[in-house]
Protein backbone atom coordinates (compact mmCIF):
# COMPACT_ATOMS: atom_id res chain seq x y z
CA UNK A 1 0.00 0.00 0.00
CA UNK A 2 1.24 3.48 -0.92
CA UNK A 3 2.47 5.85 1.96
CA UNK A 4 -0.16 7.74 1.48
CA UNK A 5 -3.77 5.87 1.74
CA UNK A 6 -5.54 8.63 0.65
CA UNK A 7 -3.76 8.62 -2.43
CA UNK A 8 -4.76 4.93 -2.58
CA UNK A 9 -8.04 5.44 -1.90
CA UNK A 10 -8.48 8.01 -5.07
CA UNK A 11 -6.66 5.31 -7.32
CA UNK A 12 -8.60 2.48 -6.39
CA UNK A 13 -11.73 4.95 -6.70
CA UNK A 14 -10.75 5.92 -9.93
CA UNK A 15 -9.82 2.68 -11.31
CA UNK A 16 -13.17 0.92 -10.37
CA UNK A 17 -15.28 3.69 -11.93
CA UNK A 18 -13.13 3.15 -14.85
CA UNK A 19 -13.91 -0.85 -14.81
CA UNK A 20 -17.79 -0.32 -14.04
CA UNK A 21 -17.78 2.39 -16.75
CA UNK A 22 -16.50 -0.15 -19.54
CA UNK A 23 -18.68 -2.96 -18.18
CA UNK A 24 -21.74 -0.66 -18.36
CA UNK A 25 -20.76 0.29 -21.79
CA UNK A 26 -19.96 -3.90 -22.75
CA UNK A 27 -23.72 -4.43 -21.17
CA UNK A 28 -25.28 -1.91 -23.11
CA UNK A 29 -23.57 -3.49 -26.14
CA UNK A 30 -24.45 -6.82 -25.62
CA UNK A 31 -28.39 -5.99 -24.58
CA UNK A 32 -28.34 -3.86 -27.37
CA UNK A 33 -27.69 -7.30 -29.98
CA UNK A 34 -30.09 -9.31 -28.07
CA UNK A 35 -32.85 -10.06 -29.71
CA UNK A 36 -35.30 -12.26 -26.71
CA UNK A 37 -38.54 -13.69 -28.12
CA UNK A 38 -41.65 -12.21 -26.62
CA UNK A 39 -40.24 -9.15 -25.50
CA UNK A 40 -42.66 -6.42 -26.33
CA UNK A 41 -41.31 -3.04 -27.85
CA UNK A 42 -39.58 -1.14 -24.91
CA UNK A 43 -38.74 -3.80 -22.77
CA UNK A 44 -35.16 -4.43 -21.92
CA UNK A 45 -33.23 -6.60 -18.96
CA UNK A 46 -31.52 -3.31 -18.27
CA UNK A 47 -28.49 -5.09 -17.88
CA UNK A 48 -27.16 -1.64 -17.44
CA UNK A 49 -28.85 -1.12 -13.86
CA UNK A 50 -26.47 -4.00 -12.50
CA UNK A 51 -23.54 -1.39 -12.80
CA UNK A 52 -25.82 1.53 -11.18
CA UNK A 53 -26.57 -0.10 -8.67
CA UNK A 54 -23.57 -1.39 -7.50
CA UNK A 55 -21.74 2.22 -7.77
CA UNK A 56 -25.51 3.43 -6.04
CA UNK A 57 -24.26 1.09 -3.14
CA UNK A 58 -20.24 0.73 -3.40
CA UNK A 59 -19.43 3.92 -4.20
CA UNK A 60 -22.00 6.57 -3.86
CA UNK A 61 -24.46 8.72 -5.49
CA UNK A 62 -22.19 10.69 -7.27
CA UNK A 63 -20.21 7.83 -8.88
CA UNK A 64 -23.45 5.98 -9.38
CA UNK A 65 -24.78 9.58 -11.79
CA UNK A 66 -21.65 10.19 -13.47
CA UNK A 67 -21.21 6.66 -14.75
CA UNK A 68 -24.57 6.24 -15.85
CA UNK A 69 -24.69 9.68 -17.45
CA UNK A 70 -21.18 8.94 -19.25
CA UNK A 71 -22.82 5.81 -20.65
CA UNK A 72 -25.98 7.12 -21.57
CA UNK A 73 -23.97 9.60 -23.67
CA UNK A 74 -21.48 7.28 -25.25
CA UNK A 75 -24.08 4.62 -26.33
CA UNK A 76 -26.48 7.33 -27.60
CA UNK A 77 -23.53 8.56 -30.05
CA UNK A 78 -22.17 5.06 -30.54
CA UNK A 79 -25.07 2.94 -31.10
CA UNK A 80 -28.23 5.41 -31.59
CA UNK A 81 -29.65 8.47 -32.41
CA UNK A 82 -31.15 11.69 -31.10
CA UNK A 83 -34.52 9.75 -29.99
CA UNK A 84 -32.71 7.07 -28.25
CA UNK A 85 -31.04 9.53 -26.51
CA UNK A 86 -34.17 11.25 -25.06
CA UNK A 87 -35.69 7.71 -24.35
CA UNK A 88 -32.45 6.81 -22.25
CA UNK A 89 -31.84 10.23 -20.89
CA UNK A 90 -35.07 10.80 -19.03
CA UNK A 91 -35.33 7.03 -18.25
CA UNK A 92 -31.96 6.53 -16.74
CA UNK A 93 -32.54 10.46 -14.77
CA UNK A 94 -35.66 9.07 -13.46
CA UNK A 95 -34.74 5.94 -12.62
CA UNK A 96 -31.20 7.41 -10.90
CA UNK A 97 -32.99 10.05 -8.82
CA UNK A 98 -35.71 7.12 -7.42
CA UNK A 99 -32.90 4.75 -6.69
CA UNK A 100 -31.42 7.75 -5.01
CA UNK A 101 -33.97 8.70 -3.02
CA UNK A 102 -34.84 5.33 -1.60
CA UNK A 103 -31.55 4.16 -0.88
CA UNK A 104 -31.09 7.58 1.72
CA UNK A 105 -34.53 6.66 3.22
CA UNK A 106 -33.16 3.74 4.13
CA UNK A 107 -36.30 1.99 4.75
CA UNK A 108 -35.89 -0.34 1.05
CA UNK A 109 -33.63 -3.04 0.49
CA UNK A 110 -31.04 -3.31 -2.70
CA UNK A 111 -34.07 -5.10 -4.22
CA UNK A 112 -36.40 -2.58 -3.50
CA UNK A 113 -34.40 0.12 -5.13
CA UNK A 114 -33.62 -1.71 -7.80
CA UNK A 115 -37.42 -2.74 -8.69
CA UNK A 116 -38.46 0.77 -7.88
CA UNK A 117 -35.77 1.74 -10.36
CA UNK A 118 -36.99 -0.47 -13.02
CA UNK A 119 -40.50 0.44 -12.86
CA UNK A 120 -39.67 4.50 -13.15
CA UNK A 121 -37.01 4.11 -16.23
CA UNK A 122 -40.23 2.74 -17.83
CA UNK A 123 -42.36 5.30 -16.93
CA UNK A 124 -39.55 7.82 -17.65
CA UNK A 125 -39.63 6.33 -21.14
CA UNK A 126 -43.85 6.09 -21.73
CA UNK A 127 -43.75 9.88 -20.55
CA UNK A 128 -41.08 10.85 -23.03
CA UNK A 129 -43.22 9.16 -25.60
CA UNK A 130 -46.41 10.92 -25.14
CA UNK A 131 -44.69 13.98 -25.18
CA UNK A 132 -42.36 13.23 -28.55
CA UNK A 133 -45.25 11.65 -30.28
CA UNK A 134 -47.92 14.37 -28.59
CA UNK A 135 -50.76 11.57 -27.87
CA UNK A 136 -51.75 10.15 -24.91
CA UNK A 137 -52.67 7.00 -25.77
CA UNK A 138 -49.37 5.00 -25.15
CA UNK A 139 -50.23 5.96 -21.46
CA UNK A 140 -52.39 2.54 -21.32
CA UNK A 141 -48.48 0.57 -22.25
CA UNK A 142 -48.01 1.58 -18.82
CA UNK A 143 -49.23 -1.16 -17.01
CA UNK A 144 -46.95 -3.36 -19.50
CA UNK A 145 -43.91 -1.53 -18.60
CA UNK A 146 -44.79 -1.62 -15.14
CA UNK A 147 -44.44 -5.29 -14.72
CA UNK A 148 -41.35 -5.85 -17.48
CA UNK A 149 -39.90 -3.05 -15.03
CA UNK A 150 -41.00 -5.33 -11.78
CA UNK A 151 -39.09 -8.38 -12.84
CA UNK A 152 -36.58 -7.15 -14.51
CA UNK A 153 -35.57 -4.54 -11.85
CA UNK A 154 -35.97 -7.99 -9.33
CA UNK A 155 -33.11 -9.49 -11.45
CA UNK A 156 -31.63 -7.47 -11.77
CA UNK A 157 -31.60 -6.23 -7.97
CA UNK A 158 -30.63 -10.15 -7.59
CA UNK A 159 -27.71 -9.64 -9.31
CA UNK A 160 -26.59 -6.25 -8.24
CA UNK A 161 -26.89 -7.06 -4.37
CA UNK A 162 -24.42 -10.38 -5.19
CA UNK A 163 -21.66 -8.41 -7.03
CA UNK A 164 -22.17 -5.36 -3.90
CA UNK A 165 -21.48 -8.07 -1.56
CA UNK A 166 -18.17 -9.92 -3.20
CA UNK A 167 -17.01 -6.58 -3.55
CA UNK A 168 -17.41 -5.66 -0.10
CA UNK A 169 -15.22 -8.71 1.00
CA UNK A 170 -12.63 -7.94 -1.99
CA UNK A 171 -12.42 -4.47 -0.39
CA UNK A 172 -11.74 -6.29 3.06
CA UNK A 173 -9.12 -8.15 1.96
Amino acid sequence: MPKNPRSYEKTRHIALSGLLFALAMALSFIEGSLVIPGLLPGMKLGLTNIVVLVALYGMGAGSAIVINLMRIFLVSVLFGNGMSLAYSLVGGLLSGAVMLLLKRTRKFSLLGVSIAGGIAHNVGQILTAMALLQTKALGWYLLVLWISGLVSGALIGVIGGELCRRLEQIKRR
